[in-house]
């Protein structure tokens, strides 16, 4: 498998996909364009040096991402030369086990993705399957033993210069704070190995669910179990609970784990609710959770903080950055009437930003004058007590500073682009 890997046309298309990926530097503050000069000037080097197993991967940049709970997430950052080969190793890796994965295998996959996984969730709990096991895997990136990995990778791929270097990268020490950390298991999460890797492990749980003729969802790290019965729900999750125990050596979160209801069910940041349409009792649709609308009003709220010096146009396009990817992730559930409700109030964030940004009295006053108002009413609003937020509320920048007005500069609402999929979806 290693010529296969260090192929030409195999490490030109992992060039291409880590470019395409883009990503931060890692401990050598390589940025992703300065990669091709690398690869033309190193390429002979380093082919020969994994060839002869001396070649020594760097260490792994530790970057803390903060979680909605308050907590942080340990994010791996590998080098830009690091994410090439281990991307060369991944396309290669996959062949042997992508036909292998089983069906309800949603997370990282090549015609899979978040939106299939949800549907079947749906579909079991609205086939009658509303006794829920839901099982959350402890820190599995920190917790995965590398030996469960290289003995599962050498069950199909005999190559021992690829498993050598797959060991060496899963071995790598750590970079936080400045020091170096040794590793002794688990793997850094954003490296374009783990997801393979990972699915490779979880696969021998998805082949015992499956065997067990049982209804499950998975992604990544993210499984469910559906049952009918409360106690068929608590006999399925004891014999999972002790099939991730012994069999895989994966510890189980106990606080976060247990048996549900719909009803207090989540998944992929997706809830579920009972709808009430004629000829549906006991049917639900999805919403998205509590957190989801967090995070989005949180990351709107950023884009649109009054005192970032951004223009109009680049306010506007980092908006769009913030809630194209939340509504392509959450389009299928019931979000209207909540994101016609943000967008209104994201407007009036936009009307805060330029009536913060006309600065002094006079200046607002001859905006609000061009804008079409009369001018002893610009001069009293100019030179108003009230505030910045309470002014961008108010009829006089309401009647003026129009939603017409906003989508010439470039504003696109929420809404409409949710509007977009509801035929797709429906």
């Amino acid at each position: 498998m290693i010529a296969k890997i260090l192929e030409p046309k195999n490490l030109y298309r992992a060039y291409r996909k880590v470019v395409a990926n883009k990503g931060a530097s890692g401990v050598d503050g390589m940025k992703v364009d300065q990669l091709k000069p690398f690869m033309d000037k190193n390429r002979t080097a380093v082919i020969t040096s994994i060839l002869n197993r001396n070649y020594i991967p760097s260490a792994i940049k530790g970057v803390e991402i903060p979680k909605s709970n308050g907590k942080f997430r340990l994010l791996g950052v590998p080098t830009v030369v690091e994410r090439w080969l281990q991307q060369a190793v991944s396309q290669q890796l996959a062949t042997k086990f992508e036909l292998t994965f089983e069906d309800n295998s949603f997370g990282f996959r090549p015609g899979k993705n978040i939106h299939q996984a949800i549907r079947q969730s749906q579909k079991f709990i609205n086939d009658g399957y509303q006794d829920i096991v839901d099982i959350d895997l402890r820190n599995f990136f920190d917790e995965v033993a590398h030996y469960k990995i290289l003995q599962l990778i050498y069950n199909k791929v005999k190559c021992p210069t690829t498993l050598w270097l797959i060991r060496k990268w899963l071995r790598a020490p750590i970079q936080i704070n400045g020091k170096l950390q040794k590793r002794r298991k688990g793997m850094p999460q954003g490296s374009p190995l783990s997801p393979l890797l990972s699915n490779i492990l979880l696969d021998q749980l998805d082949k015992e669910l499956k065997k067990k003729g049982l209804n499950y969802v998975r992604y990544a790290d993210d499984f469910s179990i559906y049952a009918k019965s409360k106690s068929e729900a608590r006999k399925i999750g004891n014999a999972v609970f002790k099939f991730l125990k012994e069999k895989l050596d994966l510890p189980i979160n106990l606080d976060k784990s247990g048996i549900r209801r719909p009803s207090n069910f989540e998944l992929l940041g997706h809830g579920f609710v009972p709808t009430y349409k004629k000829g549906e009792k006991g049917k639900y649709q999805l919403i998205v959770t509590r957190s989801g609308w967090e995070n989005l009003k949180r990351k709107l709220k950023a884009a649109t903080k009054k005192t970032k010096p951004y223009s109009l146009e680049e306010r506007l396009e980092k908006l769009r950055q913030v809630w194209m990817g939340w509504i392509n992730n959450y389009r299928m559930a019931s979000i209207y009437a909540k994101l016609k409700a943000l967008d209104e109030w994201v407007r009036n964030r936009l009307r805060y930003c330029i009536w913060h940004d006309w600065k002094k009295s006079e200046r607002k006053r001859k905006n609000l004058i061009r804008l079409g108002v009369n001018q002893d009413q610009a001069y009293a609003w100019s030179r108003t007590r009230m505030g910045g937020w309470a002014v961008a509320q108010s009829p006089i920048l309401g009647t003026t500073i129009t939603l017409s007005r906003l989508k010439r500069k470039g504003y696109k609402s929420m809404v409409d682009y949710y509007s977009e999929f509801r035929p797709q979806i429906q």
